[in-house]
């Protein structure tokens, strides 16, 4: 039972980790027509030093499928070109003049 309950405070669920990481090697192998799991696999261990379970990584490649974010190819998976592009940060807002401003304007 303890080996039980360590396993419980200490999963390894499927997160954005999961998927983060198989993004990472897609755009590090830019394979034009997409990796397969075991060329995935190989990368993540030889780069990251990370072993993904095999049914954790079923459950990241088929939501990233669901989300958009990766294309399946046959046995392969690619990265949809959205997920390509970084996503753009918003351009910051024009700071408006502060009430100071204002009252010295008035003032004058």
């Amino acid at each position: 039972t303890s080996k039980n309950k360590k396993q419980r405070e200490n999963p390894t669920p499927f997160n954005m980790a999961t998927i983060g990481l198989v993004k990472e090697c897609l755009l590090a192998l830019k394979d034009r027509t997409g990796s397969s799991l075991p060329a995935i696999n190989k990368w993540l261990e030889n780069e990251k030093k990370v072993t993904i379970k095999k049914h954790v990584m079923r459950a990241a490649l088929k939501k990233g499928v669901e989300a958009g974010t990766l294309i399946p190819v046959k046995a392969s998976y690619k990265l949809s070109p959205e997920a390509k592009n970084p996503p753009k940060k918003k351009a910051a807002a024009p700071k408006k003049k502060d009430a100071a401003t204002k009252k010295k304007a008035a003032a004058t």
